[in-house]
């Protein structure tokens, strides 16, 4: 029994000890996946791959680490400043022999965006190096990146048609008549059309004004900015009778391409890869048509962004302005408000610079951020704003605040204006029976009713408040840009302007980027700009949620090598993923008319300018669509 028991004890003392052991090397490896961050000792001579699939934004979304088990596609938002970076150091590093564009599965961004990022890879072409850009389909914005390459290549499968900016927008009126809901709206501005889409079957002749011209202007910069890129080809001609140009080369829309001078070589992705690897080598071991390349994101873990000198706040107000608390890409109120105000009490900031990339959203929250960058100011601080692709509606109000304004000629404005919908459902609950009835001591007893009805009084009432707020806005603007309340008036009514007419009207002082503005807010601090850099005011990822993310991924693409990544849509591809885009529009529509919490300063034209804006809520939802009726 004595020798039993000793067994015994030594059997449990083996299984503690292996139980310790798998215990530590899970944490270990937890700790590992973790802490992981991309390989800067990995950098060695090759071809730098920008693999641009999904967007390049401002601020990325966090990414949803179970996307991928309700149908949802895993493409990426790129920071728009990590790319800038990347392509300025790869300009003048030696071990960086070509530059690889893979738009493959490129989605676009803003105009402004694009326009920033185009002249980036002009400037790694004109400082000598090869740039090469590869599709199976351009869009408007991966061409615009790609008339400034070296060499264009198109898959023989695909080919690029241009659509130029603008398109359907979806209108509610029939449908909402036809289930009962009335939608009262309350609004300032003859050309605040974000209201339309619920009480118009079709676009006011107002909006349709205002848009043709902005518009306009920004497909009169794309031609510019592709013909000055490429001036050889016969990008007027392919614009003008597309269908002609198509036909012509018998359906093949590569060879019509190449014929007009819009692409250089036609090739899949392996001739493409026998290419690259001519230029910059080809690994030892690998299948042909790969190359040796420089992942995008070591590239940018070895180039950091300058961390000496004296500290310059960055606070980015990102994606719609919503009330309360909210993750990167989407500027909650809250959420804004406490990182600016943390890093004003712990950064020891010498001035602050606002980045503002929204089309705004809640006027309460726009608000609530403008009078947190006004304790900036309380603090002697100066506050310089810097606008992005977009600074619209709530975007401007919070832009207010800043002591001098730097856009890009392409930057979208403006949109002075505000409105609020309440939608109610006495004739939808008519149709299956259902009515309501009760005592009233007051006009306002039970009011805003949405199931029996808005009264006339609360209209009113509802009506005084939004012109109140609409004087708010003008008056923040006429005090900030140093106007008259009639002139910004006469400006404002809701209308969005292109960033060089904004510049004509006094809404933004200066052209400029990002740096420009950091380095404007260097010199009112009296500091020297060269002696300066930015802390970003944001916060980072929980480790847990990182740790789910790279466990879920199953591998990013970013790990495979040029000739395993999958290829990328031909045009009836992209024309159903647009299909998509429109139903997470629409989704994102019914969300705001349901749920919206507070008046609104919001700019609808925004939304045709760059890739749809689909909040991740409406993303989750739209991918259990997709799965349902198999988009």
């Amino acid at each position: 029994m004595r020798l039993v028991r000793g067994a015994w004890k030594i059997l449990v003392g083996i299984k503690d000890f292996l139980v310790l052991v798998l215990m530590l090397l899970f944490f270990a490896g937890l700790f590992t996946i973790l802490s992981y961050k991309p390989n800067k000792a990995a950098i060695h001579d090759g071809a730098l791959v920008l693999a641009l699939d999904g967007t390049i934004v401002e601020q990325p979304e966090q990414p949803d680490p179970f996307a991928r088990f309700s149908g949802g596609e895993r493409l990426q938002q790129h920071r728009l400043r990590d790319v800038l970076r990347a392509l300025e150091a790869a300009r003048t590093d030696d071990r960086v022999k070509a530059v690889v564009l893979d738009l493959d599965r490129f989605m676009g961004g803003y105009p402004a965006t694009i326009t920033e990022v185009a002249d980036a890879v002009g400037k790694v072409r004109a400082g000598g190096k090869k740039v090469l850009a590869y599709a199976t389909g351009y869009t408007d914005d991966g061409y615009a990146l790609a008339a400034n390459a070296s060499e264009i290549w198109v898959n023989p499968l695909g080919g690029t048609l241009f659509a130029g900016p603008g398109g359907t927008q979806i209108y509610y009126k029939g449908l909402m008549d036809k289930l009962g809901v009335n939608a009262h709206v309350y609004k300032v501005g003859k050309f605040k059309s974000a209201v339309e889409p619920y009480i118009r079957s079709d676009m006011s002749p107002e909006a349709r004004e205002a848009n043709q011209a902005l518009y306009g202007a920004i497909f009169s910069q794309w031609q510019e900015g592709v013909t000055k890129a490429r001036p050889k080809a016969r990008i007027a001609d392919y614009l003008g009778k597309p269908d002609e140009v198509v036909v012509g080369a018998k359906g093949d829309i590569a060879a019509a391409n190449l014929a007009y001078g819009l692409v250089d070589k036609v090739g899949d992705r392996l001739a493409f890869g026998k290419r690259v690897a001519e230029i910059v080598g080809a690994p030892s071991g690998k299948p042909a048509g790969n190359f040796k390349a420089i992942k995008l994101a070591d590239w940018v873990a070895a180039n950091p962004a300058p961390s000496g000198g004296d500290a310059i706040g960055v606070i980015t107000v990102a994606g719609e302005i919503v009330d309360g608390k909210a993750g990167p890409g989407t500027a909650g109120g809250d959420t804004v408000s406490a990182l600016l105000l943390k890093g004003l009490a712990e950064k020891k900031l010498k001035a602050l610079v606002l980045r503002v990339d929204s089309p705004g959203g809640s006027a309460m929250a726009s608000e609530q951020i403008r009078q947190a960058v006004l304790q900036a100011k309380a603090q002697g601080l100066p506050v310089v704003v810097s606008m992005g692709s977009l600074a619209a509606s709530g975007g401007y109000w919070v832009s207010t605040a800043g002591d001098t304004i730097f856009a890009e000629p392409s930057t979208i404005t403006g949109s002075i204006g505000i409105f609020g919908v309440l939608p109610s459902f006495e004739n939808s609950l008519a149709k299956i029976g259902v009515t309501s009835d009760g005592v009233r001591t007051t006009p306002l007893s039970g009011q805003p009713d949405v199931m029996g009805g808005i009264n006339p009084a609360t209209d009113r009432i509802l009506q005084a408040a939004i012109e109140a707020g609409y004087g708010r806005f003008v008056n923040l603007v006429a005090q900030s840009r140093k106007l008259t309340p009639q002139r910004v008036d006469e400006i404002g009514q809701g209308r969005v302007w292109i960033g060089g007419v904004a510049h004509q009207l006094k809404l933004v002082d200066r052209f400029g980027g990002i740096d420009a503005a950091i380095a404007e807010a260097a010199t009112r601090a009296k500091l020297d700009p060269k002696n300066v850099h930015a802390v970003y005011l944001e916060k980072e990822p929980d480790a847990w949620t990182r740790f789910l993310n790279d466990v879920l991924a199953g591998g990013d693409d970013d790990d495979r090598d040029w000739a395993d990544q999958p290829a990328g849509a031909d045009l009836y591809g992209r024309i159903a993923a647009e299909r998509r885009a429109l139903l997470g529009q629409a989704l994102g529509d019914a969300r705001r008319l349901a749920m919206g919490g507070s008046v609104q300063a919001r700019c609808l034209e925004c939304a045709a300018m760059g890739p749809a804006m689909v909040r991740a809520e409406d993303r989750s939802l739209l991918g259990l669509l997709i799965a349902r009726i198999g988009l």
